[in-house]
Order: structure tokens, then C-alpha cells, then sequence
């Protein structure tokens, strides 16, 4: 028998909400008249929220199509919100979008939100644009930390929920467990009583259905979802009095410009009309007229003669206004209120590339043109915070979390830009009674049982506490803790190596708290180049017993790069030019070739948790090196004095 109709207590009314709902929504010729409430054609505005890889870009894929979007030969990508080349490569969104369906005379604007918390920014900006949110949830893995992050911003603003369990055919699914975590997800959210009635739906968005069974029938498709969405999501409100709109994605096009998206919170809007954005605190920023003005219509974006209150568009024409602005009609005095944004947890600084090969493999290597190419990210994504250094040759570029600088140090290297960046450092303040607090996050972990001991382990060590463990299904267990982000700088990788790749970690910023004391760094010491040239196969086989190499022969090297690990916990100078003496006697035995364990390849995020205070990564669009922030042996031994001073 079904989980809710054997009598677990919360959902009882889930399923008679679904049905209810779905019977009303059987159109009738007096219901029509109804839809019309706009003069083009009624709305709904969703966001899709979801933990990443818990399918929510594929759900949207179906969606389009369904909703005859695309015609039946076109072809089409996979994915095909994740337009963004990092975001096909890494399997995650990390920029929100929008799009639209029309499902029985209704346009459905849908928002597709970011599913880590690094990417929050985002999330907090785009719902304020919508009225209601589907939560997509795993059949297996329930509600995971970046679920419970957007839904609680989704909470906050008031959206009533749709719940939707996706992946129902997981062997391991167990539908009627997560249903109650998501219960009590909600209410330890403060979720009210409207938002805790929420309808509930089963399916798999791979596969292209959901319904109110999870066994269902399956030949109806996604029409249960989009019925429930007309029925449950209410039509945009709208205010009185001429046209307003908050700008909340901002990007560049070639030929239009500046482009803002927004949702029209009053008025209308047409080509060519006189316009003025005001920031946050009221004052006037720039005065101009819409050039143009793009509805978002399935995967394209279509230019229209007039947009009407509750319709999410993007307008172009403007060239000064941003995110959090208000683009309003000249006779509005007063700014719309933007969603306030939490504050950046981690700071690195971006700094100009000295090193002896600086120039080399990249072409936007001044400082001018990585300071212009840091202000304009700012501009668009608020989460980030840029400030100049006082020698105007470094810059400190705070955000949410390492993923998301990451991504924009990738993003940079594939422009052409070479520039050097120091480890992620965490944000700390002072409380009124001026004690030192630092960022918490609540870190999720699914591993083996076999490995669960050295996992506790390491997080004591991080000086972790943890707050549960409990058994998730096939000899896996969760085990939470609450944790300082600085103890988890470099933890990913080494959580994989214990795990044997085999654990999960998920993490969520949780609050400020009081200073949790010293925490041991990393153990190893690095073996660095003594002089500058191309390293040699010979060489680097004589090395090997101090430790792996990150480098192949014929690499170019300079004075005080880091070319491998060393097996003891200082750091050593070594000479990896010198080649083999060639004299004309004859050797008894025969010259064999060198043969040299493969290199430990740094990527970008491991590279950033890997290297120390004093080590920096210089980025070129074809290469990642680890170097010393000071390259003489003098330098560093003058600068760990004053440290230590």
C-alpha cells in the first residue's frame, strides 16, 4: 500500500490537494474569460529549484518539448539551458535563466535557478521574480543542503511550493521516506501552514512524466505537472501606476549592448520609450530610451512590440543600469526594493603575473584590463565583491565559496587572461563585544560504512562538530556536521582519497560563530625548481625518491616554482636541468631508457585548496603552475622571519 494512504500523518491531504486541483483545471467556456486577465495572455511565473544533478535542467528539456517548443525533427542539445560551455562541462548551472512555455492558453515563464549555494547570488535575485517554485527532489538522496538553501530564500518571499520526486525508478528510491524529510524540511524552515499544504507529484524527468502515483500511468507525460503549476501557481501580482522593473540578470550581446531581465512589476513598456534607472538609494543613474525589448519564448528570445505588467522580459538600450536597479518610467521618484544578499564567506587576491614566463601564452596580462574584466563580473553578479589593493597590481575578489571563484578564474584563463592567484581565505569579523567570528557551514557527507571512521576522524581534526549519522540506504551512511569553512579549504580531494572516490560532500553556509581556534594545514612540503630552463628526463629520475613530480620532461621551469610534493614536511630546492655526464668510454652494461612515474596533474579547483599562504597559482589559458609568492630563496626566508617576528 502507498506510504500516504498507509497513514504516515502529514500527507494525508497531499493527494486529495493534487486531485482537487487537477478536476478543476478540465476547461470549460466559462473558465475562459477568466484567463484573460491580460490584454495578450495570462501568466505564471515559476522557478525550478533542485540540488545539483538531481535533474532539474532535464526536467526543463521535457517541458520544452511537450509543450511543442521545438518542432518534432529539430534538433536540439542536451541540457539545453546550460548554454554556458563551464556549465555542459561541470554538469551544474551555475548561471539562472529564463524560458517559457504555453500550456492551454497560459504562458509559463520558467526560471532556471543554480542548485549550489556558491551560486546564491543568483537564486536570491531570480525569486523575487516569480510567484510559486517546483522543488525537485531525488527519490533516493531526499533533500540535500543546496535544496534546503533555495528553498528556504523561496520560503522567506512566500511562494507556495509544488513538490515533485523525480528519479521514482532508482532501485534505491524510497519516495515515502523523502516525502517526510521534505515535511520536515519545510517546517524547520518556519514554512506556514499554506506553504506546508503543498501538492505532491511522482515521476522522472529523464523519461519525461510525472503524476500523482508513483507507479503512475506514465502515457499522460508532463501534462499532471504543467496542470498543477495553472492550478496551484497564482497569476503574477501587479501594481498600480506606470511602468517599474527591477533589474535582476544582467549580460553583454555584441549588438545590443547592455541587456537587463526583470519582471514588470507595473505598467507596460514599448521600443523607444523614455525611461530612468535609479539605484537602491533613490538617486538617478542615467536617463535613456528601450531600443528593444526580448520575450523569452521556449529557447528563444523573441523581439516584442509591448510588455505588459507580471511578464518577465529583457530590455536592451541602456547603458549604465545593473542588477538591484529600478528601470522605471521619468515621472517614478521613489526606488523598488531589491532582495538583500548574503555576504561573501571567502576572499582570494587576483594578482597581476610576474612570473619569468608572464606573457608568454596569454594576451590580457596588464593589470588595466583584469581590473576592467573583474568590475564588469561585479556588475552582474552581486554576490561578488571586488576591491583594489593599494599598489593597483592586485586585486581582492570575495565570494560565496571556492566553486564559484573558481569558475571565474576558468572562465578568465578561457578569455586569454594570465594573472596569479593566492589560496581562498575566509571572511572573519568582530561581534559587538569585539570577539573574532568566522563563517560556519553545515557539511553533508555520504560515504561507505568501511570508510565512515577516517571521515570523523579528519573533520575532528578540521575542528568539526558532529551533529548526526544515520544509515542512507545500501551499507551507505550521512553523516552532518557544522564546520569552519577554513577547515575545508583542500578537503575535497583528500575526502576522496580516504573514501577510495566513493564519498559525497555537500556544504551550506550556516552562520557566524566565535573563532574555533588553530587548524593544522597541509603536511607535505613542495619540491621547487632552483634555476630557470627546461626539466630533464635524467634529472627528474634521480628525484624520485624525494617525491611525485607535477611536472613532464622538456617543461619550461623558473626559479622557485613548485615542480612536485616533497615526501617530508619542508620545502626543498632542487635541480631538475641537470643531464646525464657524457663521456667516450663505453659503459659495461647497456644504457637503459628512464622510465618516470606519470605526474600528479593539478586541476584548477584542487590546485586553489591545494597550495598554502605563501604559494600562489599562476593561470594562463594553457597552463595551471604552482609557484612560491616570493621566487628567491632570500625573499622567502626574509618574509618567514617577519612573519614569525
Amino acid at each position: 500500500m502507498h506510504g500516504r494512504q498507509s497513514g504516515l500523518p502529514p500527507f494525508a491531504f497531499a493527494k486529495n490537494t493534487v486531485r482537487a486541483a487537477q478536476m478543476k483545471l478540465a476547461p470549460s467556456p466559462s473558465a475562459a474569460p477568466q484567463l484573460q486577465r491580460y490584454r495578450h495572455m495570462a501568466l505564471r511565473n515559476i522557478a525550478i529549484i533542485a540540488h545539483v544533478d538531481h535533474g532539474k535542467t532535464t526536467l526543463v528539456d521535457e517541458l520544452l518539448k511537450q509543450s511543442g517548443s521545438f518542432r518534432e525533427n529539430q534538433r536540439v542539445a542536451e541540457r539545453v539551458m546550460d548554454s554556458n560551455d563551464l556549465e555542459k562541462e561541470r554538469g551544474i548551472t551555475i548561471l539562472a535563466k529564463a524560458t517559457s512555455v504555453e500550456w492551454k492558453g497560459v504562458r509559463i515563464n520558467i526560471v532556471d535557478t543554480p542548485g549550489h549555494a556558491d551560486f546564491g547570488g543568483e537564486v536570491e535575485r531570480i525569486l523575487s521574480m516569480v510567484d510559486g517554485a517546483i522543488v525537485l527532489v531525488d527519490s533516493s538522496e531526499g533533500p540535500m543542503p543546496q535544496t534546503k538553501f533555495v528553498v528556504s530564500k523561496a520560503l522567506k518571499v512566500g511562494l507556495r511550493p509544488i513538490v515533485a520526486i523525480n528519479k521514482i525508478d532508482r532501485p534505491d528510491g524510497r519516495h515515502e521516506e523523502v516525502i517526510n524529510e521534505v515535511f520536515d524540511l519545510f517546517a524547520s524552515l518556519d514554512a506556514t501552514d499554506e506553504q506546508l499544504d503543498f501538492p505532491i507529484l511522482y515521476g522522472s524527468g529523464r523519461d519525461g512524466w510525472m503524476n500523482v502515483n508513483p507507479e503512475g500511468p506514465k502515457d499522460q507525460g508532463l501534462a499532471p505537472l504543467l496542470d498543477l503549476v495553472l492550478s496551484h501557481v497564482p497569476e503574477p501580482t501587479v501594481a498600480e501606476g506606470p511602468f517599474t522593473m527591477i533589474g535582476t540578470i544582467l549580460e553583454a550581446n555584441n549588438f545590443l549592448g547592455r541587456i537587463i531581465t526583470g519582471r514588470i512589476n507595473s505598467g507596460s513598456i514599448k521600443p523607444n520609450q523614455a525611461v530612468k534607472v535609479l539605484g537602491q538609494d533613490g538617486k538617478l543613474i542615467e536617463s535613456g530610451r528601450i531600443s528593444k525589448i526580448l520575450a523569452f519564448r521556449g529557447i528563444e528570445r523573441t523581439s516584442i512590440d509591448e510588455a505588459h505588467a507580471g511578464d518577465i522580459v529583457a530590455i536592451a538600450g541602456l547603458s549604465k543600469g545593473t542588477v538591484a536597479d529600478t528601470f522605471c518610467d521619468p515621472a517614478i521618484t521613489e526606488a523598488l526594493t531589491a532582495q538583500p544578499i548574503d555576504p561573501p564567506t571567502v576572499t582570494m587576491s587576483f594578482i597581476v603575473n610576474d612570473s619569468p614566463l608572464a606573457g608568454t601564452e596569454g594576451d590580457k596580462v596588464t593589470s588595466r584590463v583584469i581590473r576592467d574584466r573583474l568590475f564588469k563580473e561585479a556588475e552582474g553578479n552581486v554576490a561578488l565583491k571586488i576591491e583594489e589593493a593599494e599598489g593597483k597590481d592586485s586585486f581582492y575578489v570575495s565570494g560565496r565559496g571556492e566553486l564559484q571563484l573558481a569558475v571565474l578564474i576558468e572562465t578568465m584563463r578561457r578569455e586569454g587572461f594570465e594573472l596569479a592567484v593566492s589560496r581562498p581565505r575566509v571572511v572573519m569579523h568582530r561581534d559587538e563585544n569585539d570577539q573574532l567570528m568566522e563563517p560556519i557551514e553545515e557539511v553533508v557527507i555520504d560515504v561507505d560504512e568501511e570508510h565512515s571512521g577516517v571521515v570523523v576522524q579528519k573533520m575532528s581534526e578540521r575542528k568539526a562538530e558532529m551533529t548526526e549519522l544515520r544509515p542512507s540506504g545500501g551499507n551507505r551512511v550521512r553523516l552532518v556536521f557544522n564546520a569552519p569553512t577554513r577547515g575545508l579549504i583542500g578537503y575535497q580531494s583528500e575526502l576522496l582519497t580516504d573514501t577510495r572516490g566513493t564519498a559525497v560532500m555537500n556544504r551550506l553556509f550556516k552562520d557566524y560563530q566565535p573563532f574555533k581556534g588553530e587548524i593544522g594545514g597541509r603536511t607535505n612540503g613542495v619540491l621547487l625548481a632552483n634555476a630557470p630552463g627546461e626539466a630533464v628526463a635524467y634529472a627528474m629520475f634521480n628525484l624520485e625518491d624525494r617525491g611525485p613530480m607535477m611536472i613532464e620532461p622538456g617543461e619550461k621551469v623558473y626559479m622557485g616554482m613548485i615542480i612536485g610534493i616533497h615526501s617530508r614536511d619542508n620545502d626543498l630546492e632542487v635541480n631538475v636541468l641537470k643531464g646525464k655526464q657524457l663521456t667516450n668510454i663505453r659503459a659495461a652494461g647497456k644504457d637503459e631508457a628512464v622510465k618516470l612515474t606519470p605526474p600528479i596533474r593539478m586541476t584548477l579547483d584542487r590546485a586553489l585548496s591545494w597550495i598554502q599562504d605563501d604559494e600562489l597559482m599562476e593561470v594562463t589559458p594553457k597552463s595551471i603552475r604552482l609557484r612560491k609568492m616570493y621566487l628567491d630563496a632570500n625573499d622567502r626566508k626574509r618574509f618567514a622571519k617577519a612573519k614569525t617576528a
